[in-house]
C-alpha cells in the first residue's frame, strides 16, 4: 500500500471524539502532537488542501508517514495530554515553551510539629507544597513574613510523643533568641502549633485577609480578658500583615482567586503573561515565551499556555480573565473578557507586563545577536506592509517650504532598519513655483530615480512618502514616467493618525501603535523631516543674506558671510563701527556698509 493510501485509510477511520493525534515520520519519530475537539475533522484538515498557507505546515504534511491517536473524555483532557506529550517528546514542529527552570515551592512537612521551608524537590510523602514561585524573591518574602509572625521550629528532630516524654532533646539557640517555643521539650502543645500551621497555610495560599481577620478576633478576646501584653504582640502581627499586603499590587478587595492571562506575538515567538490574584492582591506573576513552529494562532498559543501555567503553578481558580474568546472549554471554569472596571485594569496590567517582557527580550536579542534582531524586524515589516521582499533598503522623502518660499525636499535612507546618514540627500525644488507639495514631490521623485537608473545605483525595496494620498499619487506619476511602477514598493504615511496608504487603495492601513514596523517608518519619516528642516533653515538664512547685506553694491556673499560669522546677525553688523567692520572686510568695504545704512536710515 502506498504512503498516501495508508494515510487516507487512517484519516477515514478516525473517530469524531476529542483526543490527541500524533504524527510520525518514516523513521518512526514523533514530529508533531496536536489536540482536537473532533479528531476526524481536525486531522482531515491537514490532508484536504492542495496547498497550505504556511510553508512549514506543507513540509510537515509531506513528512507524515504514520498517525496515531488517543481518545479522551473532554477537550481539556486532550489539551493537558497534548501538553505532557510535547514536554516528553519535544516534537520538531510543535510550539516550544522556552522555560524549563525548576521553580521553588514552600513545603509544609507531613510530620508532628511541621516545619515550613523552601524546596525544589517534590516528594510524595503527604507533605503540602505551595507554589511554584516564579520569583525566589517573592517566596523568600513570604517565608520571612511567616518567620516574623510565628515561632516555628526549623530543626529535623523526630518529635514523637515518646521522644519528648523521655526528654531526649535539649533546647537550642533558636529557643534562646526567641525564634522557637521549643516543642521538643514540651513547651508548646501540638494543638497550639497546628493552629499556627493553619494560619501559615492561609498565608501561603494568599489568603492574608483570612489570617488578619483571625488575629483581629484573637486581639479582641485578649483585650476583653485584659491580657494586654499578649494583645500587643498580636497587634504587632496584624500590623506586619497589613504592611506585607500593602506591598502587593492591590487591585480590588472584591476580586478573589482569579487568574489573568494575556498574550503578544510576532512572526516567530509568542509571550504569555500570567497573574494570580487573591483577595484583591497579585500574589503571583510569570511570563513564558513560546517558540512558534507552524504559524499557530494567538488563540491556540494562549490555550496551550493557560493549561501549562495552571498546572505548573497549581492553580484552582474558577475564573480566568482573558483578552479574547477561546474555543476550548475548561469544565467548571468561567472565561471573562472584561470591558471596563477593575478586571479590565487587571487585564491591562497583564498586557503591560507581557509587552515589557517582550521588549526586554528584543533588547537583549539586539545586543547579543544584532543580525538576528534586524532579520526579525524586516520579516515583520514585509508581512505588515504586504511586501514581496524584506525592505533592507528604504528611502523616505519629505517636502519643506516657508509660505511658499525656499521650497526644498529631503531624502533619508535606512539600511537594515538603521539610518545610513552618508546617503541622505537634499533637493532644491527647481521647476515648481509657489507652495505646491504635490508638484514638488513629483519633481523630487523623478529626479532621484532618473539618476538611480542613469547611474545604475541600487534601487530601494521600499519608498516612503511623507504625506497622504495626494503626495503618494504625485510620486506614482514620476514612477510611471520612469517605468518603475510595480517594480518598487511605495507607501505614504499621513501624520495625523499615522495612516499607511498603498497605491490604488483608498482605504488606509492602521498599524498597531506599538508595532515595530510602524516605529521604523515613523523614525525614517521623522529623520526626513528633521533633515529637510535643517536644509530649509540654511537656505532661508542664505536668502536673508541676499536681501540684506548683499544689497550693498560691492559686498559679495562671501563678505556678508564673514561679517555674519563674526557679528552673528545683521542687526549687530548695522551697529558696528567702521573700524570694527574693516578688521574683517577691509576699509573700502567697511566704508560702503556704513554709508549704506546711514543712507537707509535717512530715507
Amino acid at each position: 500500500m502506498e504512503k498516501s493510501e495508508y494515510i487516507n485509510s487512517i484519516v477515514k477511520s478516525l473517530p469524531d471524539n476529542p483526543g490527541v493525534y500524533q504524527y510520525f515520520d518514516s523513521e518512526g519519530k514523533i514530529i508533531y502532537v496536536g489536540k482536537a475537539k473532533n479528531l476526524k475533522k481536525r486531522v482531515s484538515s491537514y490532508f484536504n488542501k492542495d496547498q497550505h498557507e504556511n510553508g512549514k505546515t506543507e513540509i510537515l504534511v509531506r513528512k507524515i508517514a504514520d498517525i496515531k491517536f488517543i481518545i479522551v473524555d473532554t477537550e481539556l483532557d486532550a489539551l493537558l495530554l497534548e501538553n505532557n506529550l510535547i514536554k516528553k517528546y519535544l516534537p520538531r514542529y510543535n510550539v516550544l515553551l522556552k522555560d524549563d527552570k525548576t521553580y521553588p515551592w514552600i513545603c509544609i512537612k507531613n510530620e508532628r510539629f511541621p516545619r515550613v521551608f523552601a524546596t525544589r524537590n517534590l516528594i510524595k510523602d503527604g507533605s503540602s507544597y505551595f507554589g511554584p514561585y516564579a520569583s525566589g524573591k517573592l517566596m523568600n518574602t513570604v517565608l520571612d513574613l511567616i518567620k516574623q509572625l510565628f515561632k516555628l521550629r526549623n530543626c529535623n528532630l523526630n518529635l514523637t510523643p515518646e521522644n519528648i516524654s523521655a526528654s531526649k532533646f535539649k533546647v537550642c539557640l533558636e529557643y534562646h533568641i526567641g525564634n522557637c517555643k521549643a516543642p521538643c521539650v514540651g513547651n508548646e502543645l501540638e494543638e497550639e502549633y497546628n493552629d499556627t500551621i493553619a494560619n501559615v497555610r492561609e498565608i501561603v495560599k494568599g489568603n492574608i485577609t483570612t489570617v488578619s481577620r483571625h488575629l483581629k478576633e484573637m486581639l479582641q478576646q485578649l483585650v476583653e480578658r485584659m491580657e494586654f501584653e499578649k494583645a500587643h504582640l498580636v497587634k504587632e502581627k496584624i500590623d506586619l500583615l497589613d504592611k506585607f499586603q500593602s506591598k502587593s499590587t492591590v487591585v480590588s478587595p472584591t476580586i478573589n482567586n482569579v487568574d489573568v492571562f494575556s498574550i503578544v506575538s510576532d512572526e516567530r515567538n509568542a509571550f504569555v503573561n500570567f497573574l494570580k490574584v487573591m483577595n484583591g492582591s497579585i500574589i503571583q506573576g510569570h511570563t513564558v515565551e513560546l517558540k512558534k513552529k507552524l504559524d499557530e494562532s494567538n488563540e491556540e498559543l494562549l490555550t496551550l499556555a493557560i493549561a501549562e501555567l495552571r498546572e505548573r503553578f497549581n492553580s484552582d481558580s474558577k475564573e480566568i480573565i482573558v483578552p479574547f474568546a477561546l474555543d476550548t472549554e475548561f469544565p467548571g471554569i468561567d472565561f471573562v473578557i472584561p470591558q471596563r472596571g477593575d478586571k479590565k485594569h487587571l487585564l491591562e496590567l497583564s498586557e503591560r507586563n507581557v509587552e515589557y517582557y517582550r521588549r526586554e527580550k528584543i533588547k537583549q536579542e539586539s545586543l547579543v545577536d544584532p543580525e538576528r534582531h534586524t532579520k526579525r524586524i524586516l520579516e515583520q515589516m514585509k508581512k505588515d506592509l504586504r511586501l514581496t521582499e524584506e525592505p533592507r533598503h528604504i528611502e523616505c522623502f519629505d517636502n519643506s517650504n516657508f509660505q511658499g518660499a525656499y521650497p526644498v525636499a529631503a531624502m533619508t535612507v535606512f539600511k537594515d532598519a538603521k539610518p545610513c546618514k552618508k546617503e541622505y540627500r537634499h533637493f532644491n525644488i527647481k521647476t515648481v513655483e509657489g507652495p505646491d507639495d504635490f508638484a514638488s514631490m513629483e519633481e523630487v521623485i523623478y529626479r532621484r530615480y532618473k539618476r538611480v537608473l542613469d547611474e545604475k545605483l541600487s534601487m530601494p525595496q521600499l519608498i516612503v512618502i511623507d504625506g497622504g494620498k495626494g503626495q503618494l499619487s504625485s510620486a506614482l506619476e514620476s514612477l510611471d514616467k520612469l517605468g518603475l511602477r510595480g517594480k518598487v514598493a511605495i507607501i505614504g504615511i499621513a501624520k495625523r493618525l499615522e495612516e499607511i496608504y498603498f497605491p490604488g487603495d483608498s482605504i488606509p492601513l492602521y498599524l498597531d501603535k506599538r508595532s515595530e514596523s510602524l516605529k521604523i517608518i515613523q523614525q525614517i519619516r521623522d529623520e526626513a523631516h528633521r533633515f529637510g528642516i535643517t536644509h530649509h533653515r540654511s537656505k532661508r538664512d542664505k536668502g536673508t543674506l541676499k536681501t540684506e547685506l548683499t544689497e550693498i553694491k560691492g559686498i559679495s556673499t562671501n563678505s556678508a558671510q564673514k561679517l555674519l560669522s563674526h557679528f552673528k546677525s545683521v542687526k549687530n553688523v548695522k551697529g558696528a563701527s567702521e573700524m570694527e567692520l574693516a578688521e574683517h572686510v577691509g576699509k573700502a568695504k567697511a566704508k560702503l556698509i556704513v554709508e549704506f545704512y546711514k543712507t537707509k536710515q535717512l530715507n
